[in-house]
């Protein structure tokens, strides 16, 4: 169904845990006449949860694209939906899902108001400049409170909420809301699902209420635009509804506002307002600014406007392996059009591939498309190699788009398979994970030869486990969780480092004197500075001592993790005419560093996890001095319906089994969540006892 690129929507469904997204999704899916049946993530039934480790757990693990078609004010829209997972294991999958995005919804739980992953993913909507609409969910449930999850959005997000509805009632006897706009009140019908509903005038309680928070949000809408202001003087009741989604959709476009509804999607309330909502305020593709890009010859920069005549530009943002279809890459058209069988340049990897198929999904169902044009997202088949952020262009147009930046994995298990002749088998399946979740890493220990895995949680390397044994058919045995610890440089070193070489023929010869310490604040990785002068190096040897000393921070010298980030400044050096070359200098590199940093102080870094436990008030002394115990610092503890929410940063390290810990302290009635926040210095205290311990990480 051909739509024009002014009425497509690609939006992402994006929230804290347990906010309601996957079930709002299955209710698009179900009004919008995608789905006949409404699937229930409690029941396992849900159509976006189609992982089986998905539907036995409740929770959203991968990421799920759908289409859908809309009717609104007679004009039929098209949406590419993103339901995003939840659980901070998997922020990756929002992450990657925001790259591409144009808008946003932000669900929020009318208890439970703005919790820890919602700051999360609105930092993440924030860095990509998404534009999102809010909807305030589970309005029925106890305890539910619209206007003070405005408030929390105002203190705890720094946004701007502009409600367009009102609710008609709370918890139990909420039936229905207020549209601000158009003044009346929209009543669901219980027994046909949502499905039908009522227009009638606002209930007599409401209209004091109704008339101080729409009056707002004309005059907000009048300050816009001096002809509308001039109106709104005449007669405040003047200003149509048109020219009032005119004005929100510009001021949410331009991030200037956010604008909220309310619903109760498992009550089957809200969801066909949110849905108009979508279409009316949301940006389409030719909304967003023009994608710039660096061409790999000329390394000018260049741009690329959301067009279908303009050269091809995509970005793959997610990589997937399906049973029956092999490798997946999702793509979102920024710029021209792809064709089915046609050829593609894949900048990141420099290789001409062909596509075999395009498909349009929906959850890991496929339907054939013959091309995708400028504003598209779609999955393309036929990819010998590509990895996540790759960007594919046209041949004759090369261009590199921005990448996607990942966070790196904090928590690390050894594992072995049980049957001798799964070896090979393991590590097949291990690298295919690794391509589709870039926050999962595979390396095998260069002192045991044992095959470590890395990711971003123990729920996450549960579901890794889980995978290899449903999907992959090999049993593993895993050695206990082990933190990632890196490790840092402390103070700066001057060092000289001489690599000869004589084997009877052609030697190799490299000389370098250069300066390691840490990096400037704000920097990942290694920060390198050639301020070698007069030609005492060759130019063309500089980058293989850039290499050999970001190979070297893999392993630092204290207890081989990697380092977080390291400065070198190149101070001088000297060359051989014959037996120089750029091998023996980035040799050289690497030699330096571990015996410049034998001499300077080594610590270990480990990481910090942002902490909320949610909890009744006579638990708050039990919590608190359990924390204290683990090494955590209590940043403070605030009030949240009924509910006290103890906020603190702690080590990973200290965290293990603490759900069952909490569990035991609050009788069941407490509940946390957990984030990574930062890398600090281990205490020299537990330093020794930390590197001792690192060997009992071993699979018994």
């Amino acid at each position: 169904m051909s739509v024009k690129l002014a009425h497509t929507r690609n939006i992402g469904i994006m929230a804290h845990i347990d906010a309601g997204k996957t079930t709002t999704t299955e209710r698009i899916l179900y009004y919008t006449g995608i789905s006949y049946k409404i699937g229930e993530v409690h029941e396992g039934t849900a159509t976006m949860d189609w992982m089986i480790q998905e539907q036995e757990r409740g929770i959203t693990i991968t990421s799920a694209a759908t289409t859908v078609y809309w009717d609104c004010r007679n004009e039929k829209y098209k949406i590419n939906i993103i339901d995003t997972p939840g659980h901070v294991d998997f922020t990756v999958e929002v992450e990657r899902s925001l790259r591409v995005l144009d808008g946003a919804v932000a669900l929020f739980c009318a208890v439970g108001g703005v919790e820890p992953q919602s700051e999360t993913v609105w930092k993440q909507a924030d860095k990509y400049k998404v534009p999102r609409i809010a909807f305030v969910n589970k309005m029925d449930r106890s305890g539910a409170d619209f206007f003070g999850v405005l408030n929390q959005m105002k203190e705890k997000l720094g946004a701007n909420p502009i409600p367009l509805q009102i609710p008609i009632g709370e918890e139990d006897d909420f039936t229905g809301v207020v549209d601000l706009i158009t003044n009346k009140a929209i009543i669901w019908d219980d027994d046909s699902l949502g499905s039908v509903f009522n227009i009638t005038d606002v209930p007599a309680e409401l209209t004091e209420l109704v008339e101080e928070y729409r009056t707002r949000l004309i005059e907000g809408v009048a300050e816009e635009e001096e002809a509308l202001f001039e109106k709104f003087l005449n007669d405040h009741n003047s200003i149509t509804p048109d020219e009032m989604r005119a004005i929100i959709r510009k001021a949410t476009i331009e991030h200037r506002i956010t604008p909220v509804l309310c619903g109760a999607s498992f009550k089957n309330k809200g969801v066909q307002p949110l849905l108009d909502a979508i279409v009316s305020y949301l940006p389409n593709p030719s909304d967003i600014d023009s994608i710039t890009g660096i061409n790999p010859n000329t390394e000018k920069e260049e741009v690329r406007h959301p067009e279908a005549s303009e050269p091809f530009a995509a970005l793959a943002f997610k990589i997937a392996t399906d049973p029956f279809v092999g490798r997946l890459a999702f793509i979102k058209v920024y710029s021209g059009t792809l064709a089915a069988g046609s050829y593609v340049l894949n900048t990141g990897t420099g290789k001409k591939e062909r596509i075999a198929r395009i498909m349009q999904m929906h959850a890991n169902k496929q339907n054939p498309l013959q091309q995708v044009e400028a504003g598209d997202i779609a999955a393309v088949v036929g990819f010998k190699e590509i990895r996540t952020g790759d960007t594919l262009c046209d041949e004759k147009h090369p261009i590199v788009l921005e990448s996607i930046e990942f966070p790196e994995p904090v928590i690390s298990i050894a594992v072995e398979p049980r049957a001798q002749d799964d070896v090979d088998k393991l590590d097949s399946a291990l690298n295919k994970l690794a391509e589709e979740d870039p926050t999962f890493t595979v390396r095998v220990d260069e002192e045991t030869g044992q095959t470590v895995i890395s990711g971003m949680g123990e729920l996450h390397l549960e579901i890794i486990a889980d995978r290899l044994r449903r999907e992959f058919k090999i049993e593993i045995n895993k050695g206990n969780p082990q933190v990632a610890y890196k490790e840092a440089f402390v103070g700066t070193i001057e060092h000289r480092e001489v690599y000869k070489k004589q084997t009877g023929g052609r030697g190799r010869f490299a000389d370098i004197l250069f300066e390691m310490g840490p990096a400037d604040a704000g920097i990942r990785g290694l920060q390198f500075i050639n301020d070698v002068k007069g030609g005492n190096i060759p130019k063309e040897y500089i980058p293989a001592i850039e290499k050999g000393f970001r190979i070297a921070m893999q392993n630092g010298v204290l207890a081989g993790f990697s380092l977080e980030s390291l400065k070198v400044r190149l101070l001088d050096g000297s060359f051989h005419s014959v037996d120089s070359d750029a091998l023996a200098f980035e040799i050289c590199a690497k030699v330096g560093f571990r015996e410049a940093a034998k001499s300077g102080r080594n610590v270990l870094l480990e990481p910090i996890m942002r902490l909320e436990v949610n909890c009744p008030d006579e638990y708050v002394g039990e919590i608190t001095s359990d924390l204290n115990k683990r090494r955590a610092s209590v940043d403070g503890i605030d009030n949240r319906n009924r509910y006290q929410v103890v906020k603190a940063h702690v080590p990973l390290s200290e965290m293990f089994g603490y759900v069952t810990a909490l569990r035991t302290i609050t009788s069941g009635r407490g509940n946390s969540s957990m984030e990574f926040s930062h890398y600090a210095e281990l205490p020299a205290s537990l330093t020794d006892d930390v590197i001792y311990k690192l060997k009992g990480y071993l699979v018994k």
